[in-house]
């Protein structure tokens, strides 16, 4: 039982690295565009979290030219940000899922 408390802590010390580095990532690369909750010059978090799973989002982030159409957009004016590695990725994407509503 000691061992099953010890995991459930790591688990969630973990998980809230997790949003924290999303948060950091959103705050370099996303803000200038995106908010959280909030129409900006592209769409809020909220809405893109509940239009998309965690792969879609990805996708886009590493290269929108490829991916708008097939997401139901006319144009794409998002720039490519494929210097995110896998992990970086996906808390962003996690970070960005936390928006969608419950």
């Amino acid at each position: 039982m000691r061992y099953f408390f010890i995991l459930i802590l790591l688990i969630g010390i973990n998980l809230q690295a997790s949003q924290e580095e999303g948060e950091r990532l959103f705050k370099k690369y996303c803000w200038g565009c995106h908010h959280q909750t909030s129409l900006a010059f592209g769409p809020s978090f909220s809405e893109i979290a509940s239009l998309r799973d965690s792969g879609q989002i990805i996708a886009h982030i590493v290269n929108p030219e490829d991916s708008y159409e097939s997401l139901g957009y006319k144009r794409s004016a998002m720039p490519a940000f494929p210097q995110l590695n896998a992990e970086e990725l996906q808390n962003l994407a996690d970070y960005i899922l936390s928006f969608k509503d419950k």
